[in-house]
């Protein structure tokens, strides 16, 4: 079984005795299911799981439950021989998104406390932003991502041991010595190939086939473009014409939407898509990064500019697309071929699971900068820049960005394939794998309503 760090606060969410229901957003195929089917059958003697898109393409025992009586009389036609006590009955409201209602009904079966609840779905921004009675106060909305690069190191024989030396050395701003960082690299450009999905993961671990991988990686980025159809009738041409551009964009000097591309139409806005935009960032499928021009602490502060990088949400498929089964184009490193896209997309991904809202530097004559995060210690900006070539050193526009004072920037990382760690100035050098200790000491990630 893969190792996924959500276990554990979904094992301390269910034993904490609160009334709160967890309620688990995130992308399809990422897992949500099967760990809290996993954390539910250890922890509870009585484990009732009741899937919702299966119920509304099916007997629709739910379509109508308004009331916590009807949804326990459901609950009973289903499962009534396991309907206990709270202490040992967790019910499992799978893919809540298809019965919006029951996102409602979630604050009365919170207030009732007959039994432990816990939910998942997809679309779930989307979906309680429709939602006419929010349950303020009853839920804890927690989002998953695809395996990050650390879960994928534990799926490679990796151990705690190993991952806590790394990060004290990243903590210390020391180097890996040169036949631990060949290893880790190793594992890194494989996970640029097979990515964090979990069945891609689970393929590449039991077969090594990357065909096999590439695949699974084709069906499930398919599956993100068709799903778009059952949730945003009217703009689904338009989020699937989104969506299948953000390859082509990566491979853009700028990277960033451009509106008129989208239906090839002179005169559109970035407003003009922005429930588009909107419905692939919430599915999860999507990862959004806002420009800044002016970049002080907070950024959330700072935002204002109509204009957007999209990255996918697993580098696997990313690199699937532009690469196929093509391996040696990641594993060797070959001089030729520009991995800056992959490189940009697992430096996307590692820091919003990480906790980090996404922003990029944007100015027109002074140039960009790809990625700037809060450092709630120092209370200012840090710029990351992501480099996948040799001329690692060579980056004018954080040269530039550093020295405005008007910025205040303490310190800014340059991440690359390069084994050392140095300094100069204001600009720490490390390796590429490092990004995986970038967490947030913001508080409240998880979303509390």
């Amino acid at each position: 079984m893969l190792y996924r760090k959500i276990e554990r606060l979904i094992e301390e969410h269910l034993t904490s005795h609160t009334k709160k229901i967890l309620l688990i957003d995130g992308a399809r195929q990422v897992g949500k299911t099967y760990i809290i089917r996993h954390v539910g059958q250890k922890l509870f003697e009585n484990f009732i799981e009741i899937n919702m898109v299966e119920d509304a393409e099916g007997d629709k025992l739910f379509a109508e439950t308004k009331t916590v009586e009807d949804f326990y009389l459901q609950v009973s036609m289903l499962a009534g021989n396991r309907m206990k006590e709270k202490e040992n009955t967790l019910i499992f409201i799978d893919e809540i998104q298809a019965y919006p209602h029951l996102l409602t009904l979630l604050k009365f079966l919170s207030q009732d406390d007959r039994f432990t609840y816990v939910a998942s779905g997809s679309l779930l921004g989307v979906t309680l932003s429709q939602t006419t009675s929010v349950p303020m106060g009853s839920i804890r909305k927690v989002r998953m991502f695809p395996l990050d690069f650390e879960e994928f190191l534990y799926a490679n024989g990796m151990n705690e041991i190993v991952v806590s030396s790394m990060r004290k050395k990243f903590e210390r701003l020391e180097a890996l010595d040169e036949a631990m960082h060949n290893k880790i690299m190793d594992i890194f450009r494989k996970y640029l190939l097979v990515g964090g999905l979990p069945d891609a993961v689970n393929a590449y671990l039991e077969t090594k086939n990357i065909q096999t991988v590439r695949e699974i990686q084709r069906e499930i980025h398919a599956y993100y473009a068709a799903d778009a159809s059952k949730y945003a009738a009217g703009k689904k041409l338009k989020i699937r014409r989104i969506f299948e551009l953000i390859p082509s964009n990566m491979e853009n000097k700028k990277k960033r939407v451009v509106a008129q591309s989208i239906e090839n139409k002179k005169g559109k806005t970035f407003n003009d898509y922005t429930d588009e935009f909107e419905y692939l960032i919430s599915a999860g499928i999507a990862l959004h990064v806002q420009a800044i021009s002016n970049p002080v602490f907070p950024l959330i502060e700072s935002t204002g500019k109509n204009l957007l990088k999209l990255y996918l949400n697993d580098a696997g498929i990313l690199s699937g697309i532009l690469y196929g089964n093509n391996i040696r184009a990641v594993l060797d490193d070959v001089r030729s071929i520009n991995l800056g896209a992959v490189y940009e997309t697992v430096v996307a991904s590692e820091l919003i699971a990480h906790g980090h809202k996404l922003f990029y530097y944007d100015n027109r004559s002074k140039g960009e900068v790809d990625y700037l995060t809060d450092d709630y210690d120092s209370l200012s900006v840090v710029p990351i820049e992501v480099k996948s070539g040799k001329d690692y050193t060579v980056h004018s526009a954080l040269n530039t960005f550093v020295q405005n004072e008007d910025y205040h920037i303490k310190k800014a990382f340059v991440v690359s394939n390069e084994r050392k760690v140095m300094q100069k100035g204001k600009i720490i050098y490390i390796p590429i794998y490092y990004i995986m200790f970038f967490g947030t000491e913001a508080k409240d990630q998880d979303m509390q309503f």
